[in-house]
């Protein structure tokens, strides 16, 4: 198991090594001389060259590179061009508010994705399990924002008017004071993820249920419960924990739209606005960030799986 830990997390850092790369190439690749793109025509020679040193587009191309890892590497990752503040100083709180969001998302989700597909396994072909396939079927063929444009139209402004329909967080507060501005961001990301975790869990315990290890086990006089929390949960946790990983670590990707339809103060609207103005060392940062929350989820999905399937751990 260790040995297999230490594999992934040599992989991860890998990852996180290819997507600096690629961030930085991106930076590169922009038409033109890089900081005139962003300071337009009337800038200074002066501020160009302050600009060109910030972005570390001095020396050759493997120069600007290893210079700039070196700077990401010690979190040191350079200043804002749109507030002139450091960019560590700049992107805290988003990421901040962005784990909060997420988090209460996921412990959400993922509970009542796992009860929901298993109660749909236990009543195959009823009427119940008809209809947990069509509604997450259709959950899950909507977008996003989709999916948070209509809870607006239903419980904000249309029929209900229950929630905020953006998010308005007042200079000094934590963004969980409020926690009703929450409830429309965390619900369109709970219904946006909880459908293919549902379908994937019902598919895999169909599959446990008929194994011969729960049958032996019912067939041993073993209460129901028993038999389902005991030896069928845990069995079909390992396959659908990477599921919940992919899950999570397109939570993050979507956040970004959900952020920015609600008005979220977090990585995603952050990100879209620094975009817009080009912001160059705050885009780097974020993507960086996304990265790393991707591998760290996989590695956690590892683990789970690790844990709750033996023939995992003796398989190494």
């Amino acid at each position: 198991m260790s040995r297999m830990l230490f594999r992934r997390s040599l992989f991860g850092l890998f990852t996180l090594w290819i997507v600096s790369i690629v961030v930085f190439l991106a930076t590169q690749a922009l038409p033109g001389d890089a900081a005139q793109a962003i300071l337009g025509r009337e800038a200074t020679p002066e501020r160009l060259a302050a600009l060109r040193a910030q972005l570390h587009l001095g020396g050759s191309l493997p120069e600007q590179y290893f210079s700039w890892l070196g700077h990401v590497v010690t979190f040191n990752m350079g200043s804002s061009l749109a507030s002139g503040n450091p960019v560590v100083e700049t992107i805290g709180p988003m990421v901040l508010n962005s784990t909060v969001l997420m988090f209460a998302s996921a412990v959400i989700a993922i509970p009542l994705a796992v009860v929901i597909g298993t109660w749909s396994a236990l009543k195959k072909d009823t009427g119940v399990d008809h209809v947990t396939g069509v509604v997450t079927l259709v959950l899950a063929s909507l977008p996003e924002f989709v999916v948070g444009v209509l809870l607006v139209l239903l419980l904000s402004t249309g029929l209900l008017h229950l929630f905020p329909a953006v998010f308005v967080q007042i200079p000094g507060e934590h963004v969980w004071t409020h926690p009703d501005q929450l409830v429309l961001p965390v619900l369109t990301l709970v219904l946006a993820v909880s459908p293919y975790i549902i379908r994937i869990m019902r598919a895999t315990m169909l599959e446990v249920l008929d194994s011969q290890y729960v049958q032996q086990a019912r067939l041993k006089g073993l209460p129901e419960r028993e038999v389902i929390w005991r030896h069928a949960i845990p069995n079909a946790i390992g396959p659908v924990a990477q599921v919940i990983a992919l899950q999570l670590a397109w939570l993050i990707g979507g956040v970004v739209i959900v952020e920015y339809l609600f008005r979220f103060p977090g990585i995603g609207f952050e990100l879209i606005d620094s975009v817009t103005n080009r912001d160059l060392p705050v885009i780097q940062a974020l993507v960086i960030i996304i990265a790393l929350f991707y591998v760290i989820v996989n590695l956690l999905a590892d683990v789970v799986t690790l844990a709750v399937n033996p023939k995992v751990r003796t398989a190494q």
